[in-house]
C-alpha cells in the first residue's frame, strides 16, 4: 500500500512504452524508408497502378464517418486518420484488450488491489495509454504539415510564374516534397488526374487534415477560380502570412515559457507532495481519515486541483 500509486504511475508508463515499442518492431523498416520518399512514391515504386494508390491512400486518410462516431473506439479511429497510422477498428479493440491485460497481469503482481479495482484500472490504463499515444503522433504528424506547408506554398508561386498550370503546381510539390505534406498534395495531383476539380480535391484535403491554414489555401483558390487574379501573388502572401503567424507563435511561446512551467509545476505539486507524505509517513492521515468530512474534502480538493488545471491550461494557451 505504500508505494502503490508510484507503482500505478509506473504500470502506465510501461503499457505506454510498449505501444511505442511494439509500433516501431511493426513499422520501423518502413518508417525510415518513408522519410527519404513518401508514402505516395512508395507505394507507386512498389508496382502499384495511379487508381490503385489512390483508393489506398483515400481509404487511409479518409477513414469511415460511421467508425468515428462508435462511442469508445470512435475517437481512437479518428486519432489514427490523423496520425496516418493504417489500423482497422478490429486492430484496435484487439490492442486495447491486450494492452489492458497486460496492465492487469502488471497489477495482480505488483499490488495488492482487489480484483474489481485491478480490472478497472487496466481497461483505463489501457484505452488511455493507447489515446495518448495516437494523439502524440497525431499532433506530431500536424505540426510537421504546418512547418511545410510554406515551402509547398513557395514552390508551387515558382512553378506558376515560370509558366505551370496549377495541376503541373502542385504534381512538383507531390514529388518534391516528403510526407505528410507530400502524400496528401499527391492525392490531391491524383483526384484531379481522374476528373475532380483542384478546388473540391483541396477542400476535401482542409476537411480530413486539422490545419486553418489549409482552409485559407482552399478558400483562395476558390476565390481565385472564381473571380480570377494573379494566382502566384495570392499564394505568396498566404505563404507570407503563414510564416510571420508561425514567427509570432514562437515568440509568444517563449514569453510565455516561465508562465506556462509555473502553471504545471502548481497543478503537479499537490500531487507529488501527496506521494511523498505516502512514502515518507504512510500514517500521516490515520488519525483523521475516519472524520466525516475527510472523505468531502479530499473530493473537493480534488475536484479544485483539476480546475486549477483548466484554468492554467486557458492562461497560457495564446491563439494566434
Amino acid at each position: 500500500m505504500l508505494f502503490q500509486p508510484i507503482i500505478y504511475a509506473l504500470i502506465f508508463i510501461g503499457v505506454f512504452m510498449m505501444v511505442e515499442g511494439v509500433y516501431l518492431v511493426i513499422f520501423g523498416k518502413t518508417l525510415k524508408r518513408e522519410k527519404k520518399v513518401n508514402r505516395r512514391l512508395v507505394l507507386l515504386q512498389d508496382g502499384k497502378d495511379t487508381e490503385e494508390v489512390l483508393s489506398i491512400l483515400r481509404h487511409e486518410r479518409e477513414g469511415n464517418e460511421r467508425q468515428e462516431r462508435l462511442p469508445v473506439i470512435g475517437p481512437l479511429v479518428e486519432m489514427a486518420r490523423h496520425a496516418a497510422i493504417a489500423i482497422s477498428v478490429g486492430k484496435i479493440a484487439t490492442s486495447l484488450v491486450a494492452l489492458s491485460v497486460v496492465a492487469f497481469l502488471l497489477l495482480t503482481v505488483f499490488t495488492g488491489a482487489v480484483i474489481q479495482i485491478r480490472i478497472v484500472v487496466a481497461l483505463i490504463t489501457g484505452y488511455a495509454a493507447f489515446y495518448i499515444w495516437l494523439r502524440g503522433k497525431a499532433r506530431k504528424r500536424i505540426a510537421v504539415f504546418e512547418e511545410q506547408l510554406p515551402d509547398a506554398l513557395d514552390l508551387m508561386v515558382r512553378s506558376l510564374r515560370v509558366g505551370h498550370p496549377m495541376n503541373a503546381a502542385i504534381g512538383i510539390v507531390a514529388r518534391e516534397m516528403s510526407d505528410p505534406l507530400g502524400t496528401e498534395f499527391g492525392l490531391i495531383a491524383d483526384e484531379a488526374t481522374y476528373g475532380m476539380p483542384i478546388t473540391d480535391a483541396l477542400d476535401r484535403m482542409a476537411t480530413r487534415v486539422p490545419v486553418h491554414d489549409l482552409r485559407f489555401l482552399s478558400i483562395a483558390i476558390n476565390i481565385q477560380a472564381t473571380s480570377g487574379g494573379n494566382l502566384a501573388e495570392i499564394l505568396e502572401g498566404l505563404s507570407r502570412v503563414i510564416r510571420s503567424r508561425f514567427k509570432l507563435f514562437r515568440k509568444i511561446k517563449a514569453i510565455t515559457a516561465e508562465a506556462r512551467w509555473s502553471g504545471w509545476f502548481l497543478s503537479v505539486f499537490p500531487i507529488i507532495a501527496l506521494l511523498l507524505v505516502q512514502v515518507v509517513q504512510p500514517n500521516y492521515y490515520d488519525r483523521v481519515s475516519d472524520h466525516w468530512l475527510f472523505l468531502p474534502g479530499a473530493i473537493l480538493t480534488f475536484i479544485l486541483l483539476i480546475v486549477n488545471i483548466i484554468f492554467m491550461r486557458l492562461l497560457v494557451n495564446i491563439k494566434v
